[in-house]
Formats: structure tokens, C-alpha cells, sequence
């Protein structure tokens, strides 16, 4: 366990890592966005409130501060909350899908403060344009980390991994290594927001038997790069990879240590709802609306906050439920588990599960069985099928592109807002 970590993890719940949502609005209307951002949100903090925001969370103990959208930088009061957060000696992140980033812009964040900017590719350039319907994106993005790096700000990158983009994975990180970057992230798409439409995007569990190993293969070239790739939250869980993939040092033992939603992880909504986790369904995991009640209130008292806090084994189920790291994993992320099977506590985005199964013969797939509603952070349902490991695989042929990423298109159920 890294140092630091572990002086996080053996303390009282408090508020070190934060997500903030500065505002729906957003330049982009990517086809796998959990929050379908694009227009803002009603009612949305103005500029006077989220500096005070700033301040209430620099007063919390907050050490890190993630600024998202949408796009932050379309907020009014973009670098003022920048300033606000700096004055209060809290380190200013922003994630960007970077259309927007030139050099003016990458200058005056390096100038207000921001320490770093992690930029979202998602494939190469036909790949990515299209999870992100908008032409041109790709070469944007790339950009917009010469403008970043230039100004002297650290850069890093993302990406989401699904079925339509996993066979660029390496090429991607080939890329973003010749940009610059000092840490990639890597993630799974999850069926949120507009994601949740679109269930053929999906990886299906088994896909992480042979995913799981091309990603520690690049994070051992990463590491011989100078590059530090990490593991999102919701990818990976104890197969023979888990401690390369966690551990921030060669050799390590690090390890998925559970939810920390509600322990050292926030989310803030562009209106002041406030969550747990910034990726949390918004009508299942709100705990309070900070213009209504104090910050730090919420985060004490409300139970939408509290769950990881006190979680045990036996709110688990299904596979989960009997598994032999179930005490420390806890089901992985909420989130995903959440909209995946309409609850935690039973997550087949697993490794450890997926190889469990298939040295039986045996694998799971996902079926939706329900539609998700169409607003931010929502998610349908899916179910399982337990099948033979050398089934026909129905999702094989990949799908036209124009009917999973209809450039151009909001996705058909969602509504205006």
C-alpha cells in the first residue's frame, strides 16, 4: 500500500477527493456520456455560489478537487472557482474532452492555478469521433494537450473502454504516450445516461479474460515509459494482475480496497445536489442539496452518503456473495453495479469471477431486460445468463457505427432539455 494511501484509508471518513460537476453544459454530446451532457442543468450554482462552494470544501479538508461537465471551462465562473479552490490550498484538476482547450484558455487555467488536466480519448481518430459525435474531436483533443503541456500544466489522459473501441486500446496509449502524458487512466464503459441505450457497446464479462492481460502488458511497458497507468475503480478485481494494475511501484502489493464513495470521495452536481461518488445514479444516491442544507451536514449525516461506510458481506449477493475476497471487495463499485443489475452488491464486471467461471466452462452474459429513463445518470437493468464458456457469441459482429453513434443525432429517447 502506498504511503499516502494508506494514511487516507486508516481515517475518518472526510471528503480528500472531489468530483465537481461545474455544469451540464458541454461541447460535445458524446454517445457512452453517463450524465447525457450537452444543455444545463435548471438552476444551476452560480458563480458567488460556487466560489463559496470552494471554500466550504478547502474548510472540509479537501486535498484534490476534480473539475468536470459537461465542460468546466463553459461555467461563467470557470477560473474565478479555480482561484477560490487554490486560495484554500486544495490541487485543482480539471477532466476535459478538451474541443475547447487552446492556448489562451490552457494559459489562463495554468495562471489561475490548475495543477493538471486529464484529456479523454477514446480510440483513434474514427473511433473516437464517433463515441464522441463530433468530427474533428480527436484531433481537438490532441491539441488541446500541446496547449496544456505548453502552458506547464501536468497532463494525463483517460479513456472508457467498450466493445466498439477495445481493439484500439494499445494504439491509444501509443498515442497519448508520444503527447506527453504522465498517467493514463483506464476504465470500463458502464450502461449510464446515454451508454445505457446503446447495450451492444457493452463488454460483456468474459471480454475482461482477455482484456485484463493486454492492459498489464501495458502497464509494464507504461511503467518502463515514466507513464503511470491506473485502473478506473470499476475495472479489474483480484485476478493475477490485480496488484501490477493497482500499485503505483513496481512490485507492489496494492489491491482494490472497495467503494469509497461517501469515505474520501465526493461528487457535486452542477446544481448542488451532492453524492457520494460523481458517477452515482443521481435518483438513487443524492444525499442533500448543498443550497438547502450545509455542506458538511450532508456529507456527515445523509445515509445516501454513509452506505459505504458501513457496507459488510452480508449486503452482497449472487456470486458476490460467497466470494473469498467478498469482505474486502465488497461487491467493487457501486455505480456500475447499480446499473448494471438495478442494485449493488453483485457486480460481473470481475476478473477474479470471470476466470472462477470459466475454468467451470461456464460464463455470464448481459441481457438488458429494461430501458433507461433518459435522464442524467440513469441507468436501466440488465440480466444474467449463465451459459456454456464456448457459447455463440450474439454481440460478435460488431454494429454498424451509424446506429451506435448516429453522428450528429441525440440519442432517440432522450429528451430535450
Amino acid at each position: 500500500m502506498h504511503p499516502r494511501r494508506l494514511e487516507v484509508l486508516s481515517a475518518a471518513p472526510f471528503p480528500a477527493y472531489v468530483v465537481w460537476e461545474l455544469t451540464l453544459r458541454c461541447d460535445h454530446a458524446c454517445t457512452h456520456c453517463g450524465s447525457r451532457a450537452g444543455q444545463v442543468r435548471p438552476s444551476e450554482l452560480g458563480t458567488d455560489e460556487a466560489v463559496a462552494t470552494a471554500a466550504r470544501l478547502a474548510a472540509m479538508g479537501a486535498r484534490e478537487v476534480v473539475l468536470i461537465g459537461g465542460e468546466a471551462y463553459l461555467h461563467d465562473g470557470f477560473l474565478e472557482v479555480v482561484r477560490a479552490l487554490v486560495r484554500g490550498k486544495v490541487n485543482v484538476q480539471v477532466t476535459t474532452g478538451g474541443r475547447g482547450i487552446d492556448a489562451e484558455l490552457a494559459r489562463a487555467m495554468a495562471d489561475a492555478g490548475v495543477m493538471g488536466a486529464s484529456v479523454s480519448i477514446d480510440g483513434l481518430a474514427a473511433t473516437h469521433d464517433h463515441m464522441r459525435a463530433s468530427p474533428g474531436s480527436f484531433a481537438a483533443a490532441t491539441r488541446a494537450l500541446a496547449h496544456l503541456r505548453a502552458a506547464g500544466l501536468q497532463t494525463s489522459s483517460n479513456i472508457n473502454l467498450n466493445r466498439f473501441n477495445q481493439g484500439d486500446l494499445e494504439a491509444v496509449y501509443d498515442h497519448v504516450h508520444a503527447a506527453g502524458v504522465s498517467a493514463w487512466q483506464v476504465q470500463l464503459t458502464a450502461p449510464l445516461g446515454r451508454a445505457a441505450d446503446r447495450p451492444e457497446l457493452l463488454l460483456q464479462p468474459w471480454d475482461l479474460l482477455t482484456l485484463l492481460p493486454r492492459i498489464a502488458a501495458l502497464k509494464q511497458r507504461a511503467r518502463a515509459d515514466g507513464v503511470l497507468l491506473m485502473p478506473g475503480n470499476n475495472l479489474g478485481y483480484f485476478g493475477p494482475e490485480e496488484a501490477a494494475l493497482r500499485s503505483l511501484e513496481a512490485g507492489g502489493r496494492d489491491h482494490f480496497q472497495g467503494c469509497q464513495a461517501g469515505r474520501f470521495v465526493m461528487g457535486i452536481e452542477s446544481d448542488g445536489a451532492v453524492k457520494g461518488c460523481p458517477s452515482l445514479q443521481s435518483a438513487h444516491y443524492v444525499g442533500g442539496n448543498l443550497r438547502q442544507q450545509p455542506l458538511e451536514e450532508i456529507w456527515r449525516d445523509a445515509p445516501a452518503l454513509g452506505f459505504a461506510r458501513a457496507r459488510t458481506r452480508a449486503e452482497l449477493w449472487g456470486f458476490c456473495r460467497d466470494c473469498a475476497y467478498g469482505d474486502t471487495c465488497l461487491g467493487g463499485c457501486t455505480f456500475t453495479a447499480h446499473a448494471l443489475l438495478g442494485r449493488p452488491g453483485n457486480n460481473p464486471y470481475c476478473h477474479h469471477r470471470a476466470r472462477t467461471l470459466a475454468r467451470a466452462g461456464q460464463r455470464e452474459r448481459l441481457v438488458q431486460v429494461e430501458a433507461a429513463p433518459g435522464t442524467p445518470f440513469d441507468n436501466g437493468r440488465f440480466e444474467l445468463v449463465l451459459e456454456a464458456l464456448d457459447a455463440p457469441d450474439p454481440g460478435a459482429r460488431t454494429p454498424p457505427r451509424e446506429r451506435l453513434f448516429p453522428l450528429g443525432r441525440r440519442a432517440a429517447r432522450e429528451p430535450d432539455r
